[in-house]
């Protein structure tokens, strides 16, 4: 598989985004397990959530089997504030905007809208509610209601201040387009996936293969050729054909990621360990190049801080160039990649 040119020394100067992403579809749904105060919603879907960190508002953990609308009817309780009030109006507006929207709590406790596939997110920080539309970028917007996130490739946000509301009228036409657009999404990849099948391919996952360090080939600035593989065994092969510090840099950051998400899926693509969260997409992945190692976040631009490295071309990942002076900063790269993995990642 020829090399990915954004990882590229050349690419490294440009954008580090592939040129096409789209948002994780909705997980499968499970039936509520409990009532609300109110007339309980047969959409929703029981989820656990977290304690958040950061700058977002804390959510206590509900108790267990809560089904996604308590969770969200308590975070509301909890909040007490304009912010409760706003979330509670925009839930109304898009939950009656089509009948077959589904609601979940998901990453940390955030309240999560789908219809083949998300919609929007709702997360409360201390001065703003922001709606995040997992497919922003490609929505038609003639109300202007998007203010937020707007370099982003992808996702479009609107951040709603105190004091605020947005047209009700445009709101629910975002959202139903939005709907339309997964529909639009969800239509090619099956029209695609038909026809890999009629031309023979089965569409699963790359089975591990062990690779022989010695016979690895490597690319521009020293980046180890690997094929395509998900696993352990393809990104370990990665890892010890890095050439010199690098590979002991590596080791380090596979260790580090798996550590602090011990759920994450590994794989080489295009010449590059990617780490991901099933059903979420991948998060973060690491390149070599001539003086320096690479570290990707594909969410970058949602991070605290952001990463530095990004260009107006790099869409919404950022990176961190790692040079052999440097040594890695385990801590800050830990809570990188802790919030990277809790926020909806990239899908190819």
């Amino acid at each position: 598989m020829p090399e990915n040119p954004a990882n590229s020394e050349a690419g490294a100067r440009r954008a580090n985004t592939p040129p096409k992403a789209s948002q994780p579809a909705s997980r499968t749904k499970s039936k509520p397990t409990a009532t609300s105060r109110q007339t309980p919603n047969p959409r929703t879907t029981t989820a656990r959530s977290k304690t958040t960190t950061g700058s977002r508002a804390a959510l206590r953990t509900p108790a267990a089997g809560m089904s996604a609308s308590r969770q969200i009817d308590q975070r509301i309780r909890e909040l007490g504030d304009w912010r409760g009030e706003m979330l509670a109006r925009v839930r109304r507006l898009i939950l009656d905007a089509d009948a077959r929207i589904v609601e979940e709590c998901k990453w940390r406790g955030t309240p999560v809208w789908s219809c083949a596939g998300i919609i929007c997110t709702g997360e409360i920080y201390k001065q703003v509610v922001k709606l995040t539309f997992a497919r922003g970028a490609a929505l038609p917007d003639p109300g202007r209601l998007f203010n937020s996130s707007l370099e982003g490739g992808t996702r479009r946000a609107i951040d709603i201040r105190q004091g605020e509301l947005p047209d009700g009228q445009a709101f629910q036409s975002l959202i139903r387009a939005a709907i339309a657009e997964n529909e639009r999404v969800g239509a090619a990849k099956s029209k695609s996936a038909r026809s890999s099948a009629r031309s023979g391919s089965t569409g699963k996952a790359t089975r591990e293969a062990p690779v022989q360090p010695g016979a690895v080939k490597l690319l521009s600035g020293g980046n180890p050729q690997i094929a395509k593989g998900d696993g352990k065994a393809p990104v370990e092969a990665y890892i010890a054909a890095m050439p010199g510090w690098k590979s002991d840099l590596g080791r380090r950051l596979d260790a580090l990621i798996l550590r602090t998400v011990p759920e994450a899926r590994q794989a080489v693509r295009w010449n590059s360990p990617f780490y991901g969260v099933e059903g979420r997409g991948w998060f973060v992945s690491f390149h070599v190049l001539t003086k320096y190692v690479k570290v990707t976040f594909f969410n970058g631009l949602s991070l605290k801080p952001i990463p530095p490295g990004g260009t107006e071309r790099s869409g919404e990942s950022r990176w961190i160039d790692i040079y052999e002076a440097d040594g890695l900063d385990e801590a800050r790269m830990a809570d990188w990649i802790r919030q990277s993995a809790a926020l909806p990642g990239w899908i190819p």
